[in-house]
């Protein structure tokens, strides 16, 4: 029996809150009802799917990289490593490994077997797919959490990405620690939070 791993991440494109990567490890051959692409299924649907995936998988694990280290390495840097701690963290290694998109991280000496990248994988790849819903929905998670300190940021509704509401809240109060300063949404927002309290100080003195 072959088996199949598949690792996908959520949280590329968000100005707040971590990447997260999940690697799943299926049967060749095993299909898993409904589960396909997370960001063609609801909320309600993901979340029932990663039940039935964390219950059905030979193996699964989530590995994540911290706003600081995004930051530090760059958003590809820190994905490929929250890529790595997935695959690092699973009880049962796979023979073949599928990555979603065109890259791949090192995962040497940890994985020896085969590792293959695939563009689109997360609706061709059930490995992939399932991966791609465990790793949404638990990033989905840890944003309702952030959203529990930090409220008036709505982080439940828009879970860090970079939508208009997210913006003017973020041009108006400015960026919390959980915010990603390499990115230039946030940069400016904290640029424009120095110089208002700037003017502000300068009218008070």
């Amino acid at each position: 029996m072959t088996l199949i791993g598949g690792v996908d991440e959520a949280g590329r494109g968000p100005l707040a809150g971590p990447v997260v990567a999940a690697a799943v490890v299926l049967r060749s051959g095993q299909q898993l009802a409904g589960v396909r692409d997370s960001k063609k299924l609801s909320a309600r649907r993901r979340e029932e799917l990663a039940v039935v995936i964390r219950e059905s998988a030979c193996a699964w694990s989530l590995g994540l990289a911290t706003v600081a280290e995004i930051d530090s390495l760059n958003i590809l840097g820190a994905t490929m490593l929250a890529m790595r701690r997935a695959v690092e963290g699973l009880r049962q290694f796979p023979e073949i490994l599928r990555i979603d998109g065109n890259r791949s991280p090192e995962l040497k000496p940890v994985y020896k077997g085969s590792v293959e990248t695939l563009v689109g994988g997360d609706d061709i790849c059930p490995a992939i797919g399932a991966a791609s819903i465990l790793a949404k929905v638990a990033r989905d998670r840890m944003m309702d959490e952030l959203h529990a300190v930090y409220p008036e940021y709505g982080f439940n509704r828009h879970r860090g990405y970079p939508t208009a509401q997210h913006r003017q809240i973020l041009m108006q109060l400015g960026p919390t620690a959980e915010h990603r300063f390499s990115f230039r949404p946030v940069r400016e927002a904290a640029r424009r939070l120095e110089r208002l309290t700037t003017a502000v100080n300068g009218v008070r003195t």
